[in-house]
């Protein structure tokens, strides 16, 4: 297992999204996945209101054209209707995955109930908890026990590269592990709150890492070492399912709740938009006084935004969640083909077991 020319080491590699580095890191992800997406949109909205009488100060736009603001509300109203029979269609989709045959749902329930087994024998408790960030911080705790059990292994073992690459992975592995303990104990009972604390979790390359280990230094290992390595294995495979699993129970609820406020606004929306219309339907112009008329023109297209902005927050969230748990369990899309402290080149190295 040879370090490459870079001098990168293993502690260098994985997703880690949980750290944050500076301001703009953390504001960022406040945007994307922390932030009340109702909030967002209500930003959204407020920002496209206050851009347009912005706009109409410095005497970039005008709202005293009648062709033009009529022609702009027809528009909206047109656009407004396709977004909302988008959202419709996919709620339908999202709907469809819900129906399932007894024996379809037999076998999901089977699955949950194999998974809570597994797991429950994997971190020795009477009964899996029921609660997503207690579960996850459970296995959290197994992973970081069962790591510290397999450096204690290894402590004296002769061989100091052996050592070096164990040190390096264990702390790295507890340095995650540590993290995520503390970011769960802060987090209140929820799906999203679980998902949102294990996206940052580095769990694919722990578990790259640790086949790796056990594939260079297999046959090296006393029996005890072997078996916390399986053990760590095993744990870090079962808080990968776990993630999905969440992530996909997440995804539904999150894009179920979108579809229900895109109809809230979508009707109000609709309405602002053909309201639009009508201040301008009079033959003398704008019904309502010049002096206001951008404030109530501004007011209206901003809730005829409101579903376009209320998209946005949503698939900002959910794009972000899917695009940094893309990897199922040790594939690291992210990674360059030549990037990693391993040599993995064919016949580098000797296997001393085959990879399953």
């Amino acid at each position: 297992m040879e370090s490459s020319d870079t001098g990168e080491t293993l502690e260098s590699y994985g997703s880690d999204i949980g750290k944050r580095t500076n301001s703009w890191t953390r504001f960022r992800e406040w945007v994307l996945v922390e932030a009340d997406r109702l909030f967002i949109t209500a930003i959204i909205t407020v920002g496209v209101f206050v851009g347009f009488l912005v706009l109409n100060d410095v005497g970039v736009v005008s709202f005293v054209n009648d062709d033009s603001i009529t022609r702009l509300a027809g528009g909206m109203i047109a656009g407004t209707f396709s977004l909302v029979t988008l959202v419709v269609s996919i709620n339908q989709l999202i709907l469809s995955r819900e129906f399932a045959a007894a024996g379809e749902s037999e076998k999901q329930l089977q699955g949950v109930l194999e998974f809570r087994e597994e797991t429950a024998d994997a971190t020795g408790v009477s009964a899996t908890p029921a609660s997503p960030t207690r579960l996850l911080e459970l296995l959290t705790e197994a992973i970081d026990d069962h790591a510290t059990t397999f450096e204690n292994e290894v402590a004296t073992h002769p061989d100091d590269d052996l050592r070096t690459q164990v040190d390096r992975y264990v702390a790295a592995v507890q340095e995650s592990s540590d993290r995520l303990d503390d970011t769960l104990e802060h987090t209140k009972f929820g799906t999203f709150r679980a998902v949102s604390a294990a996206i940052g979790y580095d769990d694919a390359w722990q578990l790259y890492g640790a086949r790796h280990l056990r594939g260079a230094y297999g046959d090296d290992l006393s029996e005890d070492a072997r078996d916390s390595l399986e053990a760590l294995i095993d744990v870090l495979e079962l808080f990968g399912v776990a993630r999905e699993h969440f992530k996909t129970t997440y995804l539904q609820r999150e894009l179920t709740r979108f579809s229900q406020l895109t109809l809230y606004c979508g009707v109000p929306a609709i309405l602002s938009a053909m309201l639009i219309g009508f201040l301008y339907a009079d033959l003398g112009g704008a019904s309502v006084s010049i002096a206001y008329l951008p404030y109530v023109v501004s007011a209206l297209i901003a809730v005829v935004v409101s579903p376009l902005a209320l998209l946005t927050a949503y698939i900002l969230r959910t794009a972000s969640v899917t695009r940094r748990t893309a990897s199922v369990g040790p594939m690291l899309p992210q990674k360059d083909p030549g990037e990693g402290p391993f040599d993995v080149s064919y016949g580098a190295e000797p296997r001393s077991e085959p990879a399953n």
